[in-house]
């Protein structure tokens, strides 16, 4: 077999939907490395590739991959037969796998009682334990039997990749799972293009059962902002904390009044870093008149919020400094000029043509020339302050 028949092979096993790899844990390399050595070590023999030998698996390992493979052979054929397959069956197997991956390495995974919440608790302390297949495999049989609570854990502590499950994002859209749907925002890195584009459309134009489920986003927004006012508040920052804790108080009152919950959730899709130009052009340019008008009037507001409070600027420091994480998802005046300077270049003729977009431009542009303005200004100030600093160390 040819070097190219091998690597096709390989790929092809790699993509049956079922597969399981040899090793689905990441073994520790330092004790298989101590231990390797040629199969042939004498010193005549000159043979460039030599084989090692001497490629023990710890007792650990072994004991963690057969539980995995045992595990996961089990849900795979629960999962075949999905509609009999129960939400209560689903815990009998799960929760002693994660218990005993723990009990392996010496974890203690048992937390208190069998209480409401307990496997969300195992997924928080031991979820890091479990192989990549699987992960996988449970994603599907958190989407088939609604576990909603286990799946945010999941996407919480970064145990989520796209790659794991194939049509993650279509089913939280098909089952109106806003909240979770920000978490792929926030948390997977290797979202598709096209999802995002799914994600951007029913964000703009979201169903009323989406609705429903956006409860918790605007719940978290509310209790960063009150975390937010606290902070501000409080006696015992020290001067330089106090007063990121007022820029960032401020940042968040202007992202968060006067934005409907679904715009909330548009912030995130627009300040998020794995969304560039590219990708956004293409899903800009996907949408139809009733979401271009969406995003046009969301984009309105932004720029009527950065008018009217132009000391507004991002605030790095506000999560890792006052545990404000939310600062991070609220877009920048760069953010929002950049999506409306894409709009009008994908959708020119339709703007142009259709006069139910006439006034919304004509607001737009007004907004524009005032910011370009000020913009404009502060560059003249800035340049006069640089001038004097220059003069007066001449």
């Amino acid at each position: 077999m040819s070097l190219l028949e091998t690597i096709i092979k390989a790929s092809s096993g790699l993509a049956r939907p079922d597969y399981e790899s040899e090793y689905p844990i990441v073994l520790n390399p330092d004790p298989v490395f101590l231990n390797l050595k040629p199969e042939n070590e004498d010193p005549i023999d000159r043979i460039l590739v030599k084989k090692d030998d001497g490629w023990p698996i710890s007792q650990n390992d072994a004991e963690r991959i057969e539980l995995g493979r045992n595990f996961f052979k089990k849900l795979r054929r629960k999962l075949k037969n999905a509609n009999s397959f129960t939400k209560d069956e689903f815990f009998e197997m799960f929760n002693p796998f994660l218990e005993k991956n723990g009990e392996i390495l010496g974890i203690s995974a048992k937390i208190g009682r069998r209480e409401e919440g307990y496997s969300v608790k195992l997924v928080e302390k031991v979820g890091y334990l479990m192989g990549r297949d699987v992960r996988g495999l449970i994603l599907e049989a958190c989407i088939v039997l609604e576990l909603w609570d286990v799946l945010e854990s999941l996407f919480v502590n970064k145990l989520v990749l796209h790659s794991c499950v194939s049509n993650l994002v279509n089913n939280l859209i098909e089952k109106r799972r806003s909240d979770l749907i920000v978490l792929c925002v926030k948390h997977i890195g290797d979202i598709q293009t096209y999802e995002i584009m799914c994600i951007l459309k029913y964000f703009l134009c979201p169903s009323k059962e989406g609705y429903e489920s956006m409860v918790s986003v605007r719940k978290d927004w509310e209790s960063q902002a009150l975390l937010a006012i606290e902070k501000v508040s409080d006696k015992n920052l020290t001067a330089k904390k106090l007063s990121v804790a007022r820029d960032a108080s401020l940042l968040i009152m202007v992202a968060y009044d006067g934005f409907s919950v679904s715009e909330l959730c548009l912030h995130y899709l627009l300040a998020s870093k794995n969304v560039d130009d590219v990708i956004l052009a293409s899903c800009i340019s996907k949408l139809n008149g009733l979401e271009m008008m969406s995003l046009i009037q969301y984009l309105s507001k932004w720029l009527k919020k950065y008018e009217r409070f132009p000391q507004v600027s991002p605030c790095p420091k506000a999560s890792s400094v006052l545990g404000l994480k939310v600062c991070e998802w609220i877009p920048s005046l760069q953010d929002v000029v950049r999506c409306l300077g894409l709009v009008i270049d994908e959708h020119f003729s339709s703007l142009v043509l259709h006069p139910e977009f006439h006034e919304e431009l004509r607001s737009l542009g007004g907004l524009a020339s005032s910011l370009a303005a000020e913009a404009r200004l502060c560059g003249s100030l800035a340049n006069l302050t640089e001038r004097l600093r220059t003069d007066h160390r001449g």
